[in-house]
């Protein structure tokens, strides 16, 4: 998909069907168990589940009583159990205890397990190890997709990051494979697909697999999304683990945006109590700040506030009939967007207090000095200076991360160093977490040149002597400097900027951080886009240890007038952050396409670390 210049960017398809189909197959299920019944619901679903079928619809399908799956066993009088849970052994353990309290008191229940999005074969093990397989019947919820907006479609599937890069346990890789079956069939067929990572040509290759068995008929239809590109999330550590300084990304860091929504406490709402906000298109204020640079935000608000009070003194001119249009029109909508600039408002005010009590801006320096490579010792020692000062366990961890990335790892020194004060401000529980870190790749310590060399002298063995002088530099360059600073160089990830970086009018997709760092996922997909392949793009393949692919399906008519040639599916394998999608908006806007967002879930720094944290805070 060549760029051809700046056009209007394409309408999304509607992703709507996506809820009705997951709504319509749980009713069906819940009606597979007729009568009255209990729903025991696992805690994660609960908030996809509200997106999908309220109460009221639960209720009107003999749903009496709704409990939430957890330690203690409810007491309840109903003669059928549902349990809507996700695949996990600890969860069948739970049920087995119900069922088999409820034969040691001689009580009769019908009892039913719907797992999402699929069911397990361990799980059956665990039901039939705890002697209850027979007593409980056993169907599976395909709800694999969640449409959040009307551009970001997540799987709300947040412990494959970890599963995946640190377990190495492939059982998601199915639940991928058949939510692209399932976007293809409704949207496609994708006539190019592109993508990068282990995670990725595993995950591509085995749908392909199931749209042979399934033998799809999308054959000569008009598709609505004509590419798609799929990355592992360990292609590019670096953007997930940088703060974030767009309107989204901040609330996401802030108060933690979960399945769409947010809850703003009393320091936002400026009243005793909370207020949980659905934040997508729908909300007209959100919608004109999300993608924006933090410091653009309080100009936009202000700038509306003024606008919103000069629509009410409209009021004061008008005489009968157009005050009745104006009350019985334009009041509602004045009085919802009120309510919501105000709440916009008050959380822009709550971030600037916490990030002014955090040391934000010093944060800042440090995350790009890393970036840059410069004044690295002196980032070092605001990273020692933060662990003594306890500030905080996750944000430590973090900065460290960053700095041994980007550096390639650290050297033994300054990673024993670290690591000690690290045990010791927070404790030598965390000793598991350092062994998960090296593990994924995260947090290493750099080989010395010893170690380098004796596997320089093996592998020259095996090799003629000319391709050994050339390795013998591979590897010095590799002891030298780190694969991060040579993508950079590579792809010109650090603009040069002569002056001030302009951020209310940005250049380019630099913006979302500061104009310091245009994120490497991002870079990878406009670059492969460009070029329609990863032609010329060998050397950076090499840095990222390959696993690309590109490859266009010939049973698709490529009609490059069609709006879905400017349609490009973005699916992140391990969490997305609302900095990479305010960047890939952007770049949407600047080349006449659109990107729909898919992932398994939304992530962000804090939530990277915490799956890789062992010690229970």
């Amino acid at each position: 998909m060549a760029f051809a210049g700046r056009r209007d960017v394409p309408e999304p398809p509607d992703f709507g069907i996506l809820k009705r189909l997951a709504r319509d197959q749980l009713i069906y299920l819940l009606e597979q168990l007729p009568g009255k019944k209990d729903l025991f619901i696992e805690a994660d679903l609960m908030s996809p589940l509200d997106r999908i079928a309220n109460i009221s619809i639960l209720k009107q399908h003999e749903v009496d009583k709704l409990y939430k799956v957890e330690s203690r066993p409810a007491l309840s009088t109903s003669d059928q159990f549902c349990f809507l849970v996700r695949p996990r052994i600890k969860t069948m353990r739970y049920i087995a205890d119900i069922v088999n309290a409820d034969k040691m008191s001689g009580r009769s229940r019908k009892y039913k397990i719907i797992f999402s999005p699929q069911k397990f074969y361990a799980c059956e093990m665990v039901l039939e190890e705890e002697g209850v397989f027979g007593d409980v019947t056993c169907d599976e919820w395909s709800f694999y997709l969640l449409p959040l907006d009307e551009d970001i479609i997540s799987m709300e599937l947040p412990e494959f990051f970890r599963d995946y890069f640190l377990e190495g346990d492939h059982r998601w890789i199915n639940s991928v494979a058949r939510a692209l079956q399932l976007l293809n069939s409704l949207y496609g067929p994708f006539g190019k697909a592109y993508g990068i990572g282990r995670c990725a040509k595993m995950s591509y290759e085995l749908w392909r697999d199931l749209e042979e068995e399934s033998e799809g008929d999308g054959q000569g239809r008009k598709p609505e999304i004509g590419n798609i590109f799929l990355m592992d999330r360990d292609t590019d550590y670096v953007t997930a683990l940088c703060s974030q300084v767009v309107y989204e990304g901040l609330v996401d860091d802030t108060f933690r945006i979960k399945c769409g929504s947010v809850d703003f406490g009393p320091d936002v709402t400026s009243s005793d109590k909370s207020i949980k906000v659905l934040l997508n298109a729908q909300d007209k204020v959100f919608s004109q700040i999300r993608n924006e640079h933090f410091s653009s935000v309080f100009g936009f608000l202000s700038q509306k506030s003024r606008n919103l009070q000069a629509q009410y003194d409209r009021r004061r001119s008008m005489d009968i009939k157009q005050m009745k249009n104006f009350v019985s029109q334009e009041l509602k909508g004045l009085k919802q967007e009120h309510r919501l600039l105000s709440l916009h408002i008050g959380a822009c005010e709550s971030i600037m207090k916490k990030k002014t009590k955090q040391d934000f801006q010093e944060m800042i320096k440090a995350e790009h000095s890393l970036l840059e490579g410069f004044d690295i010792r002196e980032s070092t020692s605001f990273i020692e200076e933060h662990i003594d000062r306890q500030v905080s366990p996750i944000e430590s961890l973090r900065l460290m991360c960053l700095l041994s990335i980007t550096e390639n790892g650290l050297i033994p020194k300054d990673y024993r160093s670290l690591k000690t004060q690290y045990l010791q401000s927070y404790g030598p529980e965390h000793l598991l977490t350092f062994h998960n870190l090296k593990r994924i790749g995260l947090l290493t310590e750099q080989s010395a040149g010893e170690t380098l060399t004796a596997v320089e002298s093996k592998v020259s063995k095996l090799v003629t002597d000319r391709a050994a002088g050339k390795i013998t530099d591979a590897f010095n360059s590799l002891a030298r400097k780190s694969n991060f600073r040579a993508i950079s160089k590579k792809l010109g990830l650090i603009p040069r900027v002569d002056g001030e970086y302009d951020l209310k009018m940005p250049r380019d997709m630099a913006y979302v951080f500061s104009g310091a760092y245009i994120p490497l996922s991002c870079k990878i997909i406009e670059q492969v886009l460009e070029r329609r392949g990863w032609l010329g793009l060998e050397e950076v393949v090499r840095l990222l240890n390959g696993n690309e692919f590109s490859i266009s399906d010939s049973t698709v008519e490529d009609n490059p007038a069609w709006e879905s040639q400017r349609i490009v599916l973005a699916v992140f394998l391990g969490g997305c952050t609302f900095s990479e999608i305010a960047a890939l908006r952007f770049l949407g806007k600047e080349r006449g396409c659109k990107f729909i967002f898919l992932t398994t879930a939304i992530t962000n720094s804090a939530r990277m670390m915490e799956a890789m944290i062992e010690a229970k805070a």
